[in-house]
């Protein structure tokens, strides 16, 4: 009698099948990390929206002058002295672009040495067009 060549045996793909799937449906599901917006929403335009200086922020002219909330500063330690200590910890410099930057420097400094927390500058954010 003959026998009948046996097959090799492959890799079952259907369990395979299966575990591809349920990853790719549970990776659907889990990677939803916000909820999307409304249909409905439409977002507001800042293009043309003119920028200003946060109300809390020192303000640095191009010839060194200084101003807190419109009212001009005769030094910085003296701004520092004036602030509760609460407001001490952190201190915002809003320079403007043509003041020198050994200026700025030495106003930060002086902000240090007067017990400022920390001085952060602000600056406007260049946009590529």
């Amino acid at each position: 009698m003959a026998r009948k060549p046996r097959r090799a045996q492959g890799e079952p793909t259907i369990p395979l099948i299966n575990v591809v799937f349920l990853m790719l449906i549970f990776f659907l599901v889990a990677g939803q990390i916000a909820p999307p917006l409304a249909a409905d929403l439409s977002l507001v335009r800042t293009a043309e929206l003119e920028g200003r200086a946060p109300p809390d922020t020192l303000i640095i002219r191009a010839d060194g002058e200084m101003q807190y909330r419109g009212e001009p500063v005769a030094s910085a330690a003296a701004f520092a002295d004036t602030l509760p200590e609460d407001e001490r910890e952190e201190i915002r410099l809003v320079p403007d672009r043509d003041l020198e930057a050994r200026a700025l420097v030495n106003i930060a400094a002086e902000l240090r040495g007067a017990g400022a927390g920390r001085v952060l500058i602000v600056t406007e954010r260049g946009l590529a067009e």
